[in-house]
């Protein structure tokens, strides 16, 4: 494979979608649905396969595109739409046509639904595309069950109706149907039914839903559970059931996708073509900004970005006559007998949201590919944004953090962590026995790690960071900056504090807050410097009472070490028993000279018992 091609599988996003295997010459010779890009394409390369079809398919791939989408369902709509637009040499499903099924709703005086993978008839409306044909079954069954609609295929005109022309039939007497070929139920009341049938196949589907649950419980207290365990499934199936899809709508004919995203250095225009209802090209481009200060507007920008896209795809505009482009902004130009709407709300802004959604994930998988080839330069970049976010100076390259950890005043130590260039420094890490405040006092104890750690450093003549942060509010945030000023370091260091519930970011000397964007390569530093710093310290201090926990007075014996000690314990299983142990069984354990030296300082008398 080669480098460029494991370099992109490398960098797929781990979500729901559609992938095309391309070959040399850039014709598509595969495309495949992925509830996982990443883990789906990686496994077509990762080992040889039983078929010989597959292994011949990934010899002969050249490049990989993808689009991204929302869910599993809609990938499963968009492979079926790019199967049957390119025919692909290796796909061996659905090259014969066939289709998910639609539910159907005629135009008729008494209209009929019913599940079909035809789409011919005109005016009739066309529900779906059902990825997974027993959901429609169950929708079309509960429908039914709710409204006494006819499933008859006789042409009931008015005539006909009036003549009466056809007989009843069993659904009439099983009080399936209302006879609406005898004229037993008026046109109006039918249309109601109708009405409320078209809501639930546009998505409200709670009418049918709370129907089901009533009567699977009604079922369930009647001990029918069979019955109810067959209504269960239905009702898992519509929770299930999205009613529309977004990828395969018929109700949108032949327009264009057009949307921007930027950032700093660039502009990322992306592209979707719509035929006959479903997806067919999609493509993102990248426009470089020269000046990051620059002036030209996203308005200038997706105005190139059209008329360059448009040229290219001037051919497939011989066929499709598109008169509406879906944008997230209006380009500043025209285009005779085209109309740019941004949609507000419906299926036509889902389509726009998941166009902004492919041209971030071609921002994303760029920055991805530069990190990859330039991790330094990936640095550079966040340290950037800290810098712009937090107001400094400089670039943070060299940050430590603090935390307290004891428990009830007891054991008290705090840790610093140290990153530099945006990632763990871990040898550099430092952890601290609190000597001289009280352990309860969490702002004293803070204002003896500083002083300790750059009284230190200004001796050493260490270099200092370019930012600190203390895990705390205002309080610990206040005990750093009054040693840094007694220490001439105010001016040098830049020092934040981070609350520990709300990642409330707070500047000294000021009382509000500063929030930031939670998904920001800031905040998620800041939040790794402030998790590891309390990882550092929670490990130390669990040591430190570990140790206090299995101390002995034996330890604090001069001449007396690990091995003496633990020969003694061994010997006589606890303290207690060697206190009331006489001199000679002491010593013939350690000899006379450690005996006397365990004697003197456990004060045991000659009778084996304390003095």
């Amino acid at each position: 494979m080669r480098d460029e091609l494991k370099l992109k599988i490398s960098l797929l996003p781990d979500s729901p979608g559609v992938y095309q295997y391309l070959n040399r010459e850039g014709t598509v010779i595969y495309v495949g649905k992925a509830k996982n890009l990443k883990r789906r394409v990686s496994s077509y390369f990762n080992r040889v396969h039983p078929v010989v079809r597959t292994n011949l398919l990934v010899r002969n791939i050249w490049d990989i595109k993808y689009i991204v989408v929302n869910s599993e369902e809609d990938a499963l709509d968009l492979e079926n739409s790019l199967i049957k637009e390119f025919q692909p040499r290796y796909n061996v499903l659905l090259k014969d046509d066939k289709s998910y099924p639609w539910i159907c709703v005629t135009k008729e005086l008494f209209p009929r639904v019913f599940i079909t993978r035809e789409k011919h008839t005109k005016g009739t409306k066309y529900y779906g595309p059902y990825p997974k044909t027993e959901v429609a079954h169950a929708l079309v069954d509960t429908i039914k069950q709710l409204y006494p609609i006819r499933t008859c295929r006789h042409t009931l005109t008015t005539e006909n109706v009036e003549n009466r022309k056809y007989k009843l039939c069993l659904q009439y007497h099983i009080k399936n149907c209302e006879g609406c070929c005898q004229g037993f139920v008026s046109h109006e009341t039918y249309s109601t039914y109708i009405d409320d049938i078209t809501k639930i196949l546009n998505g409200d589907t709670k009418q049918v839903s709370d129907y089901l649950m009533q009567e699977m419980m009604r079922l369930a207290q009647e001990l029918k559970f069979e019955e109810a365990e067959v209504l269960k499934r239905k009702y898992q199936l519509l929770e299930k059931y999205r009613a529309k899809s977004v990828i395969v709508n018929p109700t949108i004919h032949n327009v264009d996708v057009f949307t921007i995203v930027r950032d700093d250095g660039a502009a990322y225009v992306n592209f979707m073509h719509m035929r006959n209802g479903a997806i067919v090209q999609s493509l993102t481009v990248e426009y470089k900004i020269q000046d990051a200060g620059s002036d030209e507007t996203n308005e200038e920008i997706i105005s190139t970005a059209v008329r360059d896209i448009r040229e290219r795809f001037a051919d497939t505009y011989k066929h499709d006559k598109v008169k509406e482009i879906l944008v997230n902004v209006v380009p500043d130009f025209e285009i005779e007998g085209i109309e740019y709407v941004v949609p507000q709300r419906g299926d036509k802004r889902k389509l726009v949201a998941i166009s902004v959604k492919n041209a971030e994930q071609y921002r994303i998988e760029k920055l991805k590919r530069i990190d990859k080839l330039n991790p330094e330069q990936r640095a550079t970049r966040t340290l950037t944004t800290m810098m712009k976010d937090l107001h400094l100076k400089e670039l943070p390259r060299h940050i430590e953090c603090f935390d307290n950890s004891s428990i009830s005043g007891t054991n008290a130590v705090a840790a610093c962590v140290v990153f530099r260039n945006a990632k763990p420094a871990k040898k550099e890490y430092r952890h601290f026995n609190i000597k001289s405040a009280d352990g309860n006092d969490d702002y004293a104890q803070m204002r003896e790690v500083i002083n300790r750690r750059y009284t230190r450093l200004l001796n050493e003549g260490t270099e200092l960071p370019q930012l600190l942060v203390v895990d705390g509010g205002k309080g610990q945030l206040n005990a750093a900056v009054e040693i840094l000023e007694q220490l001439g370091l105010r001016e040098t260091i830049a020092v934040i504090g981070i609350a520990k519930r709300l990642d409330e970011i707070f500047f000294p000397g000021d009382s509000v807050p500063l929030y930031i964007d939670k998904n920001s390569e800031t905040i998620r530093i800041i939040q790794k410097l402030r998790d590891e710093a309390h990882r550092f310290g929670i490990t130390h201090h669990r040591n430190k009472r570990s140790k206090s926990q299995i101390h002995s007075q034996l330890d604090d014996i001069k001449g007396i070490g690990p091995a003496t000690r633990n020969a003694l314990l061994k010997h006589f299983k606890s303290l207690k028993r060697i206190k009331e142990a006489s001199n000679d069984e002491i010593s013939l354990v350690v000899g006379a000279n450690k005996a006397r030296l365990v004697i003197e300082a456990l004060e045991i008398g000659n009778n084996g018992q304390h003095e």
